[in-house]
């Protein structure tokens, strides 16, 4: 309609509010704060995922569908009384120019390292003044991927002191051989709960040996899904061709067909 033609920010956040209110959409009017979690987790995920593989439309476009999500937010915290668009933009402002005083302030930093250290001190001052949990360990989602969530406390265990010398993947390597003959030895003594512990701090060695690689141990894992699905998907379609099913083939008919997938898909 021509009210909203622009579309500006404050177009969107008109939009919303008319979608919640009497005669607006009856979907809409019906979220809340909880029902909007795995949409916000969705969208996320797809702007992650046009970033990878998608061209500027559909970056823009999922840029679009994350932040309709945050003033949806904002929209339903505003009917409650709780905050409005214009705190949470005040918020981040705030926080950026706070966290920034190598730009805003009289700080000087060397390199990006000093000021993602800085950052985290003042993340750490902000929640001691307002009697949070200051650990430098706080504040990492639970609900963030295990492998990424791995990562961000590594990284800031480092940050600290407590790492071996970036870089040095000999010494992490031990560290994953020996987290590895630790859940051997727990598989061979059939402890179920002792090997479920061992395999978790086997993971948590690979992905801090990801980290002095210099590699995302989320994308890695997440090319080897990709990979994987695309070579049993070649195996679908040669049985498909033989037209036989893959249940019904021996182990070593199997393997004869990955490696055959192997070659044609990489």
């Amino acid at each position: 309609m021509a009210e909203y033609d622009a579309g500006s920010f404050d177009d969107l956040a008109g939009i919303l509010k008319r979608l919640r209110a009497p005669g607006g959409c009856p979907w809409d009017a019906e979220q809340t704060l909880d029902s909007l979690r795995r949409y916000i987790l969705e969208e996320s995920h797809e702007l992650v995922e046009a970033i990878e593989d998608g061209g500027a439309r559909e970056i823009c476009e999922e840029s679009g569908d994350v932040l309709l999500q945050v003033v949806f937010v904002s929209t339903i915290a505003s009917e409650a009384g709780l905050f409005d668009i214009n705190d949470v933009t005040r918020a981040v402002c705030s926080k950026l120019i706070k966290r920034h005083p190598h730009v805003f302030g009289e700080v000087k930093v060397k390199d990006a390292d000093e000021v993602s250290r800085n950052w985290e001190t003042i993340k750490a001052g902000e929640r001691s003044g307002r009697g949070e949990d200051s650990s430098v360990m706080a504040g990492i989602p639970r609900s963030l991927p295990s492998l990424l969530r791995s990562l961000r406390m590594q990284e800031r265990a480092a940050k600290k002191g407590f790492d071996w010398e970036f870089g040095d993947v000999s010494a992490v390597k031990e560290k994953v051989l020996e987290e590895l003959g630790e859940l051997k030895t727990e598989v061979e003594a059939a402890n179920a709960d002792s090997t479920k512990e061992e395999l978790g701090d086997l993971l948590f060695a690979v992905a801090n040996m990801a980290r002095h690689l210099g590699i995302d141990p989320e994308d890695a894992l997440q090319r080897a899904n990709e990979k994987f699905a695309r070579r049993f998907r070649d195996m679908e379609e040669q049985a498909a061709r033989k037209s036989v099913k893959l249940e019904a083939l021996s182990l070593d008919e199997l393997e004869d067909m990955w490696q055959t997938a192997k070659i044609a898909r990489g």
